[in-house]
């Protein structure tokens, strides 16, 4: 193996220590101490690795080595280092850390590639401050809009705009942070898979065959208020009885498909008291397919479910657009040079999508994308007990790097 697998261990759990919390997790938000204090320390990283280091305007860290071929485009790895409330010590910072820990691996060994390599920690990927998640490398390809950092708001009223200041960064700064795109060959992107797939197989690593699409919606349903007594069932109004039916609908409109997945994942009804027919209901629907085609299909049905049940219970309903992404997918050369990479290991090649969104679906939009994944413990993430083994982090480490030799010299 090329890389140093105890020092890139090492790296991940002093990084870990960073944001720790009374769960048990990592609460490391962005804009905040805690992810200043993450940065100061992955920027000693990449110092260390002999790279040059600098933050956008955005906060997006890079280290850079160059390469043999003048103003060549750059070949891009890395992830985040921001966490969700009480997270694990994986998700992001794997990425980030390997892709460190092979452009050391390759000083070391005084390898110098014809294109240029840079390993970024992109700022807020999980957007569980502000809500608003990939907002780092929505910036560098120009997407993020300043309406975004004025609107965007924490649980205490605080804008993006105004987080970014107090860090000192300047929001009016927005457009330089955007990146020319031929000045990027390629990104690759190292993640823990967060499912269970690889483990079932019993691999560290997998190939990833794109990212889903995302189609977030609100939904209200109108219905009247009663005495919980004294109204009859056949005289009710009631949304929450409305909501339960469709919920039933949504799952059965899922299992019709082979990999379309529909959350209902927060619900509200009010007035809320035990003994009150509810008169609102509110409730969230997270729709997710590797199709672009499918979740166009399945939102219609999903609207049709709605619409037809509260008609014929003679209640109204509201459906709101929340937030819209599509699906990515890997770049075939990329996916090859990554499987050549699994195969000179030995390794049993598996490929399967990512039902997560990820920076590399937005990088995607402006450059050829590859994606690796590492094995997970149970599947679990986005939580305390998230882990991938320090074998399988390894591995994963060893094939980016040969991924990376196979793509900066191509």
């Amino acid at each position: 193996m090329n890389i140093n697998q105890e020092r890139l261990w090492g790296h991940l759990h002093d990084l870990g220590k960073i944001g720790s919390d009374p769960k048990g997790g990592i609460t490391r938000l962005s804009f905040t101490e805690q992810e200043k204090e993450a940065k100061t320390l992955v920027k000693q990283y990449m110092l260390n690795a002999g790279l040059q280091v600098w933050e956008d305007g955005i906060g997006n860290l890079f280290g850079r080595k160059e390469g043999t071929i003048p103003n060549a485009p750059a070949v891009i790895i890395g992830s985040h280092i921001d966490s969700v409330f009480s997270g694990g010590i994986f998700d992001g910072p794997a990425g980030v850390l390997t892709g460190i820990e092979v452009l050391h691996t390759l000083n070391e060994q005084n390898i110098t590639t014809e294109h240029p390599i840079e390993v970024v920690a992109f700022t807020d990927e999980e957007g569980a401050r502000f809500s608003t998640g990939m907002l780092g490398s929505s910036a560098l390809i120009g997407v993020l809009s300043q309406e975004e950092l004025t609107s965007s708001k924490d649980q205490n009223g605080t804008t993006l705009a105004e987080a970014m200041k107090e860090f000192g960064y300047d929001p009016s700064k927005l457009n330089e942070v955007k990146r020319d795109p031929s000045t990027i060959k390629s990104y690759i992107e190292l993640h823990i898979e967060q499912g269970k797939i690889l483990e079932q197989e019993d691999v560290p690593v997998g190939i990833v065959s794109g990212i889903v699409g995302v189609t977030w919606l609100k939904v209200t349903i109108k219905g009247e208020a009663g005495h919980a007594g004294t109204t009859p069932m056949w005289l009710r109004k009631d949304p929450l009885a409305a909501t339960a039916t469709i919920l039933s609908k949504l799952e059965e409109i899922a299992k019709q498909q082979e990999r379309t997945v529909i959350t209902v994942g927060r619900i509200s009804a009010s007035p809320g008291g035990i003994n009150i027919i509810p008169s609102e209901v509110d409730f969230t629907i997270d729709l997710r397919d590797l199709s672009n085609e499918l979740l166009v299909e399945v939102e219609k049905q999903i609207r049709d479910v709605i619409t037809t049940t509260c008609s014929s219970r003679e209640i109204e309903c509201v459906i709101e657009d929340l937030h819209r992404l599509p699906s990515a997918i890997c770049s075939s050369e990329l996916k090859e040079m990554i499987q050549g990479s699994v195969k000179e290991l030995g390794i049993k090649e598996i490929e399967l999508p990512s039902g997560a969104g990820h920076d590399a679906m937005i990088m995607a939009k402006v450059t050829n994308m590859g994606m690796i994944f590492v094995r997970s413990k149970d599947g679990i993430s986005h939580n305390p007990k998230e882990w991938s083994d320090k074998e399988d982090i390894g591995v994963g480490a060893e094939v980016l790097y040969k991924t990376v030799l196979k793509v900066a010299n191509e």
